[in-house]
């Protein structure tokens, strides 16, 4: 079966996650980590997509990005992967792909999922029982998030932005919001499937309008086969 284009709007954030080849690593060491940061920040800058947060895991990678243009990411995304891999094979002494196929990308649509995907990458190192908190994680984009140190590849999302009045309010709603882990473990199944599925996230209302403006369905669906109708759950 064909694949649907990606959704790729300008103008709108979107969660993106590349992963290694048979779940292999994409770092070796933390001089792997930084070569990645700085390709990535050039390749954002030259194809205008500003990013607002991530996280480098040992295997995979989370990123929130908002595109200028329609291939803007799509481009950056690609930049990113040619160069990284190409210096990753170079340095370690191997050849072939390094990435499992493309990238994942899942458009959302407000300011309230926008949050929520922002405290879900964040938090992945905590979820991973790698770290106690996420300020323990090196490599992630919570330092600058929460004003411990300056960032240059982050840009702050309007959203991020409405928490507080000043740098120092803000720092303080943002660390607030990123210790709800009640809430940010209700919202973990519903990131994790629409990024796997690479759905919209958003409301009903949002998603319903974008059905009608593509001509398919655009929301997540359940995994396994549909259910024969008249079938009693067991």
């Amino acid at each position: 079966m064909p694949r649907h284009a990606r959704l790729l709007v300008p103008g709108l954030p979107f969660h993106v996650v590349q992963r290694g080849i048979n779940k292999g690593a994409i770092f070796a060491d933390d001089l792997d980590r930084d070569h990645f940061l700085r390709v990535m920040h050039k390749a954002f800058v030259k194809h205008d997509v500003a990013l607002h947060a991530y996280v480098l895991m040992d295997n995979h990678v989370h990123l929130l990005a908002t595109p200028k243009t329609t291939d803007g990411l799509a481009h950056a995304m690609r930049a990113l992967g040619t160069g990284y891999v190409q210096a990753f094979n170079q340095r370690h002494g191997r050849s072939g792909p390094l990435w499992q196929g493309r990238f994942h990308s899942s458009m959302i649509d407000n300011d309230a999922y926008l949050l929520a995907v922002y405290r879900y990458i964040e938090l992945n190192p905590v979820r991973a029982g790698l770290v106690a908190s996420p300020e323990q994680a090196a490599w992630s984009s919570v330092h600058g998030n929460l004003g411990l140190r300056r960032d240059p590849l982050l840009t702050p999302h309007p959203a991020l932005l409405m928490l507080g009045g000043t740098p120092a309010q803000r720092r303080v709603g943002y660390r607030a919001f990123l210790r709800d882990h009640r809430r940010a473990s209700a919202e973990a199944p519903a990131i994790r499937e629409h990024g796997r599925a690479q759905c919209p996230l958003g409301s009903a209302r949002f998603l319903e309008m974008l059905a009608e403006t593509l001509g398919r369905p655009v929301a997540a669906r359940p995994r396994g086969r549909p259910r024969k109708p008249g079938s009693e759950s067991r």
